[in-house]
C-alpha cells in the first residue's frame, strides 16, 4: 500500500528546501515547486508532543461549504441568457470535493455523451494512476462515455458522489439547461474536470481529536488536486476556472498555509481563473476576539460545551510578539494550573467529570506563524467552561480563538460573547484568488451565515458577493434540489470567471490575462450602495452582478 493512503503513516508537509534535488522515493511525495509531504510513522509521534510533527507541518482538515435542501428555487435574477455570447465554451470548471453523479443529465450532452473531461478519484484503487501521481484513479471522458452506454454503468466508471455537495456545486456552475426543473449553470457549455478527494485519514483526524465518522478532507489532497486540475488543463491548452466549496477554521486564517501559498502563486498565471467560498461560519458563534490594552493584563472567557460533543479541539491564536498563558476551569469547578509556553504537551484527567484535555500552548519558530494554544477535549463535560488568558510578558495582548468548522461540531457548542468578524474560512482567506460571500438575492441581505472578513492580519476578504439564496442545483439520481450559502455563491462567481475567461481566450480580446486581472475587473464592476463604504469585511467590493459584467465586456 501506498504511504499516501497508509493510517500507520502520517503525512507531513514540509518546506521543498529540505530536499533540494526535488527525489521522491517511498517516504515522499512531492506536492509542487514550494513543498513535499514526508510520511512519517505515527508509531513515531507521540500524540500530545508534537515536537516531531510541528503544528505548522500537519494538514488541516476542510468539510464541505453549504449544504443540498429540497423545496423551489429561487432563480429570478439566476436564469442564465440562452442568447448571451458567453456560455463558457472551450472552459474548463475543476471542482473539488465530494465527487460527481456523472450520470446526472446536468452533465451530459443532448447526445447523452458526457460534459466531463476526467475524473480523478482518490478515493478508488482499482483504475489506472494518473501519470505524475502515485494514487487514485483517473476516469477519462472515453471511459465515462462507454459507462454511459453500458447496461452497468459503475461497473465501467465506479466513482460516485454519496455526499452530494461536488455534484451540486459543478451543476450550479455549469449545468446543462432544464426547463422542467427551471434551471441552469452559469456557463452550460463549458466542460469539467472533477476531483474527488479520499477522505482524511484516520490518524490525522484522531491527531486533532476529529470523530471517525465524520467527514473532512486533509489539505495535502487539496493540493494534489489542484495540481491534477493544472495538469490537465496544460495538457489540453485550455483555460481553467477552480472552483473550492470547501473550508476550514483550522491555522491562523492569515492566508499563508501551504494550500494558501501554492492558490496564491498560480492566480498570477495566464489561463487561470481561481474562485473561492467565504466559508458559512458568520453566525456559528464559533470565533472569539479580545484585545486587552491595559492593566490586569488578563481575560476571562466562557465556551458552552454541548453534551453531543465528544471530541473536538481549540485554537487560540495571540499577536506576536506577546506570549499567553492560560488557565482553564470545568463545570464541575475542576481547574488546570496555567500553562506557559513550552515544547511539552500538557494532559489533564479531571476525575470528576471524566473529562480529558491536552494543552499544546508554543512559540513557533519557523512557518511564519504567531504564537498558538492548540487545546484537544476528550469527553468534556457538557456546560460552560472557563478560561484565562494571562499575558506572560504583563504587557497588552489580543487573541483570536477559534471552533472547528462545518458539522466537526454541533451549533450546541459555542463561545459566549462571540464575534463574527475574522469568519473566512481557510484557504478563502488566501490573498490573489476571488473569495465569494452570499448574499440573498431576493431582497438584497447578506447572509447571516456568510463568513466576514477581514483576515487576521488585515488583508481585505471577502473580495465579492455573490447570490446564495435557494440556488438550483442538481442532485445524485437524476434529482435536483437547492443550496443556500457561500458554496452556492461560488458556483455563481466562477461561472463569471469563466464568461471573462472566454471573453479572453477563446474571443481573442485580450490574451495576457490572469486570474489576478479578472479578480481586478469583477471588483472593480460590483455593484455598490452608495451609503456603504467599501471595501469592507461583510460585503468586500461589492455585489457581482453577471449582466453588468456581460455589458462591461461588450462595450470594450
Amino acid at each position: 500500500m501506498e504511504k499516501i493512503l497508509d493510517d500507520n503513516y502520517y503525512d507531513l508537509i514540509v518546506d521543498n528546501l529540505m530536499n533540494p534535488n526535488g527525489s521522491e522515493d517511498a517516504d515522499i511525495t512531492m506536492l509542487n515547486e514550494t513543498h513535499h509531504i514526508s510520511h512519517v510513522r505515527t508509531s513515531e509521534i507521540s500524540i500530545c508532543d508534537e515536537r516531531q510533527a510541528p503544528y505548522y507541518s500537519l494538514p488541516e482538515l476542510f468539510t464541505p461549504v453549504s449544504i443540498i435542501n429540497s423545496g423551489g428555487a429561487f432563480n429570478e435574477s439566476l436564469w442564465f441568457n440562452s442568447q448571451s455570447p458567453f456560455q463558457g465554451k472551450e472552459i474548463i470548471i475543476g471542482i473539488l470535493g465530494t465527487g460527481i453523479d456523472y450520470q446526472h443529465p446536468a452533465f451530459l450532452n443532448t447526445d447523452r455523451t458526457t460534459r466531463i473531461l476526467s475524473i480523478w478519484d482518490q478515493s478508488e484503487q482499482s483504475g489506472a494512476v494518473p501519470a505524475g501521481f502515485t494514487f487514485g484513479s483517473e476516469y477519462t471522458s472515453e471511459m465515462i462515455n462507454q459507462a454511459l452506454a453500458s447496461e452497468d454503468p459503475l461497473s465501467v466508471v465506479p466513482s460516485i458522489d454519496i455526499n452530494g455537495h461536488g455534484t451540486a456545486i459543478a451543476s450550479i456552475v455549469t449545468g446543462r439547461p432544464d426547463s422542467n426543473q427551471s434551471f441552469s449553470g452559469i456557463v452550460p457549455e463549458s466542460e469539467l474536470v472533477i476531483v474527488k478527494l479520499k477522505e482524511a485519514k484516520q490518524s490525522l483526524k484522531q491527531l486533532f481529536f476529529v470523530p471517525d465518522d465524520l467527514l473532512c478532507f486533509q489539505e495535502t489532497d487539496m493540493i494534489l488536486g489542484i495540481r491534477y486540475l493544472i495538469t490537465v488543463s496544460q495538457n489540453l491548452r485550455r483555460p481553467l476556472v477552480i472552483c473550492i466549496a470547501l473550508g476550514s477554521n483550522m491555522g491562523g486564517h492569515d492566508g499563508i498555509s501551504p494550500i494558501s501559498t501554492y492558490l496564491n502563486s498560480i492566480a498570477g498565471l495566464p489561463d487561470m481563473g481561481i474562485a473561492i467560498a467565504a466559508g458559512d461560519e458568520g453566525n456559528k458563534e464559533r470565533h472569539y476576539f479580545n484585545n486587552t490594552g491595559s492593566q490586569p493584563y488578563y481575560h476571562d472567557f466562557q465556551l458552552n460545551v454541548g453534551s453531543s460533543d465528544k471530541l473536538f479541539s481549540m485554537e487560540i491564536w495571540p499577536y506576536a510578539p506577546s506570549t499567553l498563558s492560560i488557565g482553564i476551569v470545568s463545570p464541575l469547578g475542576e481547574y488546570t494550573e496555567l500553562i506557559y509556553p513550552s515544547l511539552a504537551c500538557k494532559e489533564f484527567a479531571f476525575e470528576q467529570s471524566q473529562s480529558t484535555l491536552l494543552i499544546n500552548n508554543f512559540v513557533f519558530e519557523s512557518g511564519g506563524r504567531n504564537p498558538l494554544i492548540l487545546i484537544r477535549f476528550k469527553n468534556p463535560y457538557p456546560g460552560i467552561w472557563y478560561f484565562r488568558a494571562v499575558s506572560v510578558e504583563n504587557t497588552p495582548f489580543s487573541f483570536h480563538a477559534w471552533l472547528p468548522a462545518g458539522d466537526l461540531i454541533s451549533n450546541e457548542t459555542f463561545f459566549f460573547e462571540s464575534n463574527p468578524d475574522t469568519t473566512v474560512t481557510s484557504p478563502g482567506n488566501t490573498t490573489n484568488p476571488l473569495t465569494v460571500t452570499a448574499y440573498n438575492q431576493s431582497n438584497n441581505s447578506i447572509l447571516t451565515e456568510s463568513g466576514r472578513g477581514y483576515t487576521r492580519l488585515g488583508v481585505v476578504k471577502p473580495d465579492i458577493a455573490a447570490p446564495g439564496y435557494q440556488i438550483s442545483c442538481a442532485v445524485p439520481g437524476n434529482r435536483y434540489g437547492v443550496m443556500s450559502g457561500t458554496g452556492a455563491a461560488v458556483g455563481y462567481a466562477a461561472g463569471a470567471i469563466a464568461i471573462a475567461m472566454e471573453w479572453s481566450y477563446i474571443k481573442g480580446d485580450y490574451v495576457t490575462i490572469n486570474g489576478n486581472q479578472i479578480r481586478g475587473m469583477l471588483t472593480y464592476n460590483a455593484l455598490r450602495d452608495s451609503a456603504v463604504d467599501y471595501p469592507n469585511n461583510i460585503w468586500g467590493y461589492g455585489i457581482l452582478d453577471i449582466e453588468n459584467l456581460l455589458n462591461m465586456l461588450l462595450n470594450i
